[in-house]
């Protein structure tokens, strides 16, 4: 049996690391959906997402919608025939792009979910003095950050640890299970 198509959903570096695990791992990433490139700097100079250079570099195909419900990318997606989506640190995907898999789409989120769903669920854990903080890898749904547990693993987060030193090892973390566990579930 062949493996799965995979198509990838994120944006910044923390994204990077699983993506880069899936690809080590030979799982088939048949293409990356990411953000729009934009102007950014003091010449605001055209701006590429973290997620879309690793891809070019690894010849994996880009897709960047504006809108995620826009007809051309849902044919476009469609066209790719995903059998699964591996979506991590992306927006919030619409329905339509969700269910469209056969296998459903898997989020993985950065916190031991149901604490701190939603955005900057690293920073919260930090702010609020949090002693442990992790990954959950779920499967999507209609809620945001609702849908069936299916892997966690969580550390501790040190009494001086910042946001960004607990960001760095979560990233790490995530890309260990997006390599080993994803290849499990997958």
């Amino acid at each position: 049996m062949s493996s799965p198509r995979i198509v990838f959903m994120g944006t910044p570096e923390f994204a990077v690391a699983s993506l880069d695990a899936l690809v080590k791992a030979g799982m088939n990433v048949v293409a990356v959906v990411t953000a729009p490139d934009k102007a950014a700097g003091r010449g605001m100079k055209t701006s590429e997402s973290a997620v879309k250079k690793y891809a070019v570099e690894n010849n994996i195909p880009v897709l960047q919608p504006e809108k995620l419900k826009s007809p051309a990318f849902l044919e476009a997606l469609a066209n790719l025939k995903p059998d699964i989506q591996v979506v991590v640190a992306f927006r919030m995907l619409p329905e339509v792009v969700w269910n469209m898999p056969p296998m459903g789409s898997i989020n993985l989120h950065g916190s031991l979910l149901p604490q701190y769903r939603g955005a900057a669920p690293i920073n919260w854990a930090v702010i609020n003095g949090e002693k442990e903080t992790g990954v959950t890898t779920f499967q999507l749904q209609h809620e945001i950050d609702t849908g069936a547990i299916l892997l966690q693993e969580s550390f501790p987060i040190g009494p001086n640890d910042t946001a960004g030193e607990v960001h760095d090892r979560m990233k790490e973390i995530g890309a260990k299970n997006a390599g080993r566990n994803f290849a499990g579930i997958i």
